[in-house]
């Protein structure tokens, strides 16, 4: 089996998970996203992907997703998304390449992003990453602390609140995080207009995550493998 063949099985799979999740949560399949996490795998994956109708990819390390979207400027239709932990004097790097930052946690970094998009001169799309389990030491922002952040994402005018995303934290079951966050999601729009997306789940709990309200899966190893390729 050719890389194509391999990718477009893996492909009609979870596309046919998450429209059985869809089914079975009484939702329709066009409420949720589905974001290719592409990190580790070489542009030529990217191609493949697009070609089999993929629009969404997320990257979790700058200099990594800056090569690759450079090399991929052809596919006009592409959206990128920063998945990953970003330190405040990467903002400027990443906003030359992302559409939308997924991980943004603290108000430093809100900052340094949306000085680095008033630059750009094109507002940034975010999420607000949420520590469900408060455990903020690998990334996230407390629960307690998601409406500060929000309102400084929101008054700065350069960056768009879209709404929130976790990862389900080992020590909690992720239909309990899942819940968690669809109440933190649930205040936000109440709150903010555009804060309409909730992105959890991913290869290995995407059902649940959609249960629960999921509007974006980041799928990766049922998607692309379980083998780490080093991109070019």
């Amino acid at each position: 089996m050719n890389r194509v063949e391999e990718l477009e099985e893996n492909l009609a799979e979870v596309e046919e998970r998450i429209a059985k999740a869809c089914e079975v949560a009484g939702r329709s399949r066009d409420e949720v996203t589905l974001l290719a996490v592409t990190k580790t795998w070489p542009a030529s994956d990217v191609e493949i992907l697009y070609g089999l109708g993929l629009r969404n990819f997320a990257e979790n390390r700058d200099q990594e997703a800056g090569a690759k979207v450079g090399q991929l400027r052809h596919l006009s239709e592409a959206r990128w998304h920063m998945v990953g932990r970003l330190q405040r004097n990467k903002a400027k790097s990443v906003v030359d390449w992302a559409d939308q930052v997924d991980s943004v946690d603290s108000v430093r970094l809100a900052e340094a992003l949306a000085r680095a998009a008033r630059v750009r001169e094109r507002t940034l799309d975010v999420l607000l990453q949420v520590s469900i389990d408060g455990d903020t030491s690998r990334g996230g922002v407390a629960v307690a602390d998601v409406a500060e952040l929000a309102g400084v994402i929101t008054r700065s005018g350069d960056l768009i609140l879209r709404g929130a995303m976790t990862v389900a934290p080992r020590t909690m079951e992720p239909s309990q995080a899942f819940q968690a966050l669809a109440s933190v999601v649930s205040r936000l729009r109440d709150d903010h207009p555009t804060a309409i997306h909730m992105s959890a789940g991913m290869s290995g709990d995407l059902e649940d995550a959609i249960s629960h309200g999921s509007t974006c899966v980041r799928v990766g190893t049922a998607l692309l493998g379980s083998r780490r390729l080093t991109s070019p």
